[in-house]
């Protein structure tokens, strides 16, 4: 009887610091705007986006040289991975990361058939993009960030991932968020909310959108400081 007593304590006792393990997470709030649903893992075809040079452009913009490692952020069927991996070389290094089980598998075996050994196939979380702390020169997030649920958690967890003097390269249509776009002052907005700073933004036709470039020039903010943005009801 003692020895099921003590058992049932001791059960007691472990799910309490369960419990209080889950409140000691962060919490981060919402964004004040509506998010677009993934409903494709390719943007648009490679061989019209090659026919626009889109990638070298923005590789070109984004100041990505050999030897320089990048993640490429919902990487989808790995348009920008193949590209990446040949830009910064075999001194160089790539990590290609996506959120869907079935998009990272079929992207690994395209990396694997194409023998890009330079190049790291990752499954990330809708939350965290779940990169090593400073190891990055250049992040990618091309067309993808207005599929982001919880922008101010995944900022908060990618800030840590630059390398000095990396940098967050996102490409994206300036539309509402509901129509696969992101009006720049809002990610302006929700990127500043987590101490990135913006360096460079500057009109993409060829792209589809536009090109923004963010640094780490801020403190990143404890999550319970963060101010959420209210710009998705004005545009």
């Amino acid at each position: 009887m003692h020895r099921t007593v003590a058992l049932a304590l001791a059960l007691l006792l472990l799910g309490g610091c369960n419990g209080a393990a889950r409140e000691a997470q962060p919490k981060f709030p919402p964004a004040d705007r509506a998010v677009a649903p993934i409903i494709s893992s390719r943007w648009s075809n490679e061989e019209s986006r090659d026919r626009v040079d889109e990638a070298d452009k923005v590789m070109d913009l984004a100041g990505l040289d050999p030897g320089m490692t990048a993640a490429d952020i919902g990487a989808g069927e790995g348009y920008y991975t193949i590209r990446l991996a040949e830009r910064v070389g075999k001194k160089g290094r790539v990590l290609a990361q996506d959120i869907v089980p079935a998009v990272r598998d079929k992207l690994a075996e395209r990396v694997n058939r194409e023998r890009l050994d330079n190049v790291s196939v990752k499954l990330g979380e809708p939350g965290n993009p779940m990169l090593p702390h400073k190891s990055f020169d250049r992040v990618l997030m091309i067309h993808m960030y207005h599929e982001i649920a919880s922008p101010y958690e995944f900022l908060w967890h990618l800030h840590p991932a630059l390398k000095a003097g990396g940098r967050v390269i996102i490409v994206d249509a300036d539309r509402p968020t509901s129509d696969h776009g992101t009006p720049p002052l809002l990610l302006q907005c929700e990127m500043q909310a987590v101490g990135f700073r913006l360096v460079e933004f500057q009109q993409a036709a060829f792209a589809g959108g536009y090109f923004a470039a963010f640094d780490a020039g801020a403190k990143r903010p404890a999550p319970a400081a963060i101010r959420p943005c209210a710009l998705a009801k004005k545009r």
